[in-house]
């Protein structure tokens, strides 16, 4: 993907504030970006689907604004954008090719089309939530439980895209497929709720407040996982929240990340001759800390394969309690970080080497390890 699918007000060449006032003057348009410099103007929801949108089709994005959200600031600590913590300046259009005017603020949005005009440089303002778009007469709204698959926006699944494109609000994780939403769903709202590790976190209560809230405004909401929303995503717990509430909930499974970042990997997490089952384990609390409930000792006596997730910040401590448990120290074992993207990175060792590997490597979260005969697997290829 090298272009982005853009509607919203073209301010080259006309004044910003009649384009404004005539919703009528709004264009439709691939834009090659591939390469471009381009500035994203706020942290809205059109920001955020933009800006994600732009990184996925190889822009060179630039974002300015005085409140990031966990999914603005992720991309920035990932290098995949330059975020300017602070407010628009006029010298910013100095330094890009195109600009989206996303604030959600008509009068900063108004400033960065006009400073755009005079400086010659392409402006899309980002289009307002009108009031027949979505929400229909409903007594009450709904929420719809999608899980987005490990990244690739290609492996969401039809069900979710459909509800997706008929949501009215959308509650996203960081780790959901967030860089399609600019086309599937452009008038939805955002809503940024990500738990970034060591950093900014929404409590859970917050996220089911805001499930019931937006239901009973009489509006379509979808909660947007990465994986399954059932894996590890506590899908289970905003239903129940959402039903206690009297709200109507449908579940849309998603591809979880357990299984599809080993195979992005070319690893089966079963292969006749090596497993016959798999076990996914949490790691998000080290082993022996009193809110850990996995029974690693067993685990190492079960002879399937062990999928770890969310166990960068704990992996040594893990594979330390394994080895104790009496596991091979030469057992393959191997990462796989940010499965299914371009950016994924593979890692392949042993047991009692992979966790230093990853210390050395600097591996980061979202990573998944698979311990065990299947993660030394390699296919034979064959020439023809």
């Amino acid at each position: 993907m090298s272009n982005i699918h853009v509607t919203g007000t073209n301010s080259f060449g006309r004044d910003p504030l009649q384009a404004k006032a005539s919703p009528d003057l709004t264009i439709t348009v691939d834009l090659p970006v591939n390469g471009r410099r381009v500035l994203v103007v706020g942290s809205s929801s059109a920001a955020i689907s933009k800006a994600t949108a732009l990184v996925r089709a190889e822009a060179k994005v630039m974002i300015v604004t005085t409140t990031p959200t966990p999914i603005l600031s992720e991309l920035s600590v990932r290098g995949a954008v330059d975020l300017r913590h602070r407010e628009f300046q006029n010298d910013d259009l100095a330094l890009v090719d195109l600009v989206f005017a996303c604030s959600g603020d008509p009068a900063l949005d108004t400033v960065v089309a006009i400073a755009a005009r005079n400086a010659g440089v392409f402006c899309v303002s980002a289009l307002e939530r009108t009031g027949d778009t979505h929400p229909s007469a409903r007594a009450i709204g709904s929420v719809t439980l999608v899980g987005g698959g490990p990244g690739d926006p290609g492996l969401l699944t039809l069900a979710g895209r459909q509800a997706l494109s008929d949501a009215d609000v959308i509650i996203t994780d960081r780790l959901a497929p967030v860089s399609i939403l600019a086309d599937i769903a452009p008038r939805a709202e955002i809503i940024d709720v990500s738990k970034i590790p060591g950093g900014r976190q929404t409590e859970q209560s917050r996220i089911n407040e805001l499930l019931v809230g937006k239901a009973r405004a009489n509006l379509n909401v979808v909660r947007l996982k990465g994986g399954d929303g059932f894996v590890f995503g506590r899908g289970g717990e905003e239903v129940e929240h959402c039903a206690l509430h009297g709200l109507q909930v449908r579940v849309i499974p998603g591809v979880s990340s357990s299984i599809a970042a080993p195979a992005s990997a070319m690893i089966p997490v079963t292969h006749r001759g090596l497993t016959q089952g798999f076990t996914v384990v949490s790691g998000h609390v080290p082993p022996r800390h009193p809110d850990c409930t996995v029974d690693y000792r067993a685990l190492a006596r079960t002879n399937t394969t062990i999928v770890l997730m969310m166990a960068v910040g704990h992996l040594q401590a893990i594979t330390d309690e394994l080895l104790l448990a009496g596991m091979s120290p030469q057992t393959p074992a191997a990462i796989i970080a940010d499965g299914s993207l371009n950016t994924q990175a593979e890692l392949r060792g042993s047991l009692d080497s992979i966790a230093s590997l990853a210390t050395v490597a600097r591996v980061k979260p979202p990573a998944t390890t698979v311990i065990g005969a299947v993660a030394g697997f390699v296919p034979v290829l064959t020439q023809t």
